[in-house]
């Protein structure tokens, strides 16, 4: 028996209608879905993006699979185990696993991690990725704002590993989007109030989602428990349109 394929589809980053026609096809032809949630108790974001666009597809399994919300190695090496252990027997049998991610596969997503242990435990099984909106364009265009234009240097930085280098990327950079604020925010205003940039900020949470939510004046939310689907944009415009009107 041939070996299955093995897909990562991500499904961008709240609304189903931002997803693509190619992930829309992968997720109705494959023979598994295979859709990561917290627990075996709370629904799968992704799943809820993609629901909506997913036939009832006859003899296609729907394959939940757990993976904790945590930076404990000890915790999540267990549970990517037990993935593996699934989508890997799935994979043996022929069968076509499309790993649903929310936002790009590629991009701070748990399926990294399974396709690096696919491909040391299965190195003939053949993976294709199918890329999608991320936060990353998603921030960006519910702000309407440009995030390089000129010769703008950008950084994307998940704040809650790097408090320390911050500052010297402030300093560097002229668009800076920092994931993994929801629990530093205080920190991040306190940056943001000693380096002149809180008028340069705008906190979004759950963009493209319902329940989407713009501030602008971050101190209003300095001390709150912010959700984790949230992103600060920072734009500075040192220089921006710089090269508007050349040829």
């Amino acid at each position: 028996m041939s070996l299955g394929k093995l897909y990562g589809v991500g499904v961008g980053t709240g609304s189903p209608d931002l997803m693509t026609l190619r992930s829309v096809n992968v997720l109705n032809s494959v023979d598994v879905l295979a859709i990561p949630r917290r627990n075996k108790y709370s629904k799968s974001v992704a799943w809820r993006i993609a629901e909506p666009n997913v036939n009832e597809n006859e003899g296609q399994e729907r394959l939940f699979l757990e993976f904790p919300m945590t930076k404990d190695v000890t915790v999540l090496e267990p549970a990517w185990a037990i993935a593996m252990a699934e989508i890997g027997q799935r994979l043996l049998e022929g069968k076509s696993v499309a790993f649903i991610c929310e936002g790009d596969p590629l991009f701070f997503s748990t399926f990294g991690y399974m396709k690096d242990k696919v491909e040391v435990a299965h190195p003939d099984v053949e993976i294709e990725v199918v890329p999608a909106v991320c936060c990353i364009t998603a921030v960006p265009s519910v702000l309407n704002k440009t995030i390089a234009d000129g010769q703008e240097r950008v950084a994307v930085v998940p704040a809650s590993y790097g408090l320390d280098v911050l500052p010297a990327i402030f300093k560097l950079f002229d668009t800076i989007m920092l994931m993994k604020v929801s629990s530093v925010m205080p920190e991040i205003v306190t940056l943001l109030e000693q380096e002149n940039l809180l008028d340069n900020a705008v906190y979004v949470s759950k963009a493209t989602m319902e329940g989407q939510t713009i501030i602008t004046d971050l101190t209003t939310i300095k001390n709150d428990k912010c959700d984790y689907f949230s992103m600060v944009m920072i734009k500075k415009y040192d220089r921006a349109g710089i090269l508007k009107g050349k040829k």
